[in-house]
Parts: structure tokens; C-alpha cells; sequence
């Protein structure tokens, strides 16, 4: 590509005449133009006065950015239409392939199988080993049932006794009130609820007793000292 000249004088005026004419002329940059490809387009924008550096606004095609050069950095003259570039050679035909011989399938004579081993005699039963005797199941073992027994007289005393099996291991013995209230809160909430009520019957019935023989305390000291003792 021949390198283009920039913008005479007279093209600068006469650039300016279109732009008050109301059209936008089309100019090109040159090789001085810092950042632009050769030959690219750009639209006239104005000519700004007075005309010193870059004065010249335009605006390149394709972009919608407004920038200023210089009268060296445009030219009038069109670039030439770029050659295409020529299309490729075309790719050389493949070799022809090699033709794959298949040869006829021919079975196999068969094979005819070996001939069974003879086993060995068995030894004489004298000889074997004797047989281990087979173990016995081992029996379970089991314990026999025990029964635990708590009795009370509905005096507030009470007495266990524990059976095992039919045999009684333990003969009713003494067991302190408190003992068996501790013990029934460790079971069923319904065993605890009917050993509580019959402590509360008991020691109503001790309370009553208590407030008895307070009485026949208190009438005895009164005839004790009406007697002046």
C-alpha cells in the first residue's frame, strides 16, 4: 500500500465548507496516525479554529468515540479494496488403503480327552484313623425361680421372705418401715403408691395411739397430784 499524504490547506478548507454545508465528509487516517490502522475510515466532525495541532475532530467507523488529529494524520485518498487472501491448496487424496485378506475359517480336529486317573484303593478299615466321637450339646443352665414376699401386720410392722423354687431360703424377718418405703420407689410407680398408703394408715393409726395414751398421761398426773404426791 502506497503511503497516503495528510490534508492540504486547501482540503482543510474545503472540509470545512461541507461541515457548514450540513454534511459530514469521509476522510482516512495515514501511517502518522498514533493508535489507528492505516487506511481505516473515519466521519468529519469539526475543524476547530484557530487550526493549530490537532484540530481536526472525527469520529472512526465503528466507534462511537469523538477524537482529534492532526492534518498529517488524515488523507482524502481511499485505500484500494484489500485482495483476499487465496484459498488454501487442497489436501492431497489419502493413499489408498491396504486390502485386508480374510482367510477361510478351518474348525479345528477335536481333541479327545485324557483318560480318567484310577482313584486309589481305599485303605484297609484297619487303617483309617478312628472317628471322634461327636461332642455332646452342653445344657442349658437354669436357676429356679425366686420369689421375694413383703408382709405387713397393718401395724406399721413388716417382714420379708424369699422362696426359691418351693424351698424358703429366708424365713420372714423384721424390715424397718423406712427400708420398705425406700425400696418401693425403686419399682413401679404402683407399688410405691399402694406401700405409701399403707404407711399413712399406719402412722395414722400410731398417731391416734400417741394421742391415747398422752390423755391417760395427763389424767394420771392430775389424780397424782390431787393426791399431793
Amino acid at each position: 500500500m502506497a503511503k497516503k499524504s495528510g490534508l492540504s490547506a486547501e482540503d482543510v478548507v474545503d472540509l470545512r465548507a461541507q461541515l457548514d454545508e450540513g454534511s459530514q465528509p469521509m476522510v482516512w487516517f495515514t501511517t502518522a496516525a498514533v493508535g489507528m490502522e492505516e487506511g481505516r475510515s473515519a466521519k468529519l466532525l469539526a475543524v476547530i479554529d484557530p487550526p493549530e495541532g490537532d484540530f481536526i475532530q472525527v469520529r472512526p467507523t465503528g466507534s462511537k468515540d469523538e477524537m482529534s488529529f492532526s492534518p498529517a494524520e488524515l488523507t482524502l485518498e481511499k485505500p484500494p479494496p484489500r485482495k483476499k487472501a487465496p484459498a488454501p491448496p487442497p489436501a492431497p487424496p489419502e493413499p489408498p488403503r491396504e486390502t485386508e485378506i480374510i482367510h477361510p475359517y478351518v474348525p479345528e480336529a477335536p481333541v479327545k480327552p485324557a483318560a480318567p486317573k484310577p482313584k486309589p484303593a481305599a485303605a484297609p478299615a484297619a487303617e483309617q484313623a478312628p472317628a471322634k466321637p461327636a461332642r455332646k450339646p452342653s445344657a442349658k443352665t437354669t436357676f429356679p425361680e425366686v420369689t421375694i414376699t413383703l408382709v405387713t401386720t397393718g401395724e406399721g410392722e413388716w417382714a420379708v421372705e424369699v422362696l426359691q423354687g418351693t424351698r424358703r431360703t429366708v424365713r420372714p424377718t423384721p424390715v424397718p418401715p423406712a427400708q420398705v418405703a425406700q425400696a418401693a420407689k425403686l419399682l413401679t410407680p404402683e407399688v410405691a403408691e399402694i406401700v405409701e398408703g399403707v404407711l399413712n394408715a399406719a402412722r395414722a393409726q400410731q398417731l391416734a395411739r400417741v394421742e391415747q395414751l398422752r390423755a391417760e398421761l395427763e389424767a394420771a398426773q392430775k389424780a397424782l397430784d390431787d393426791l399431793g404426791a
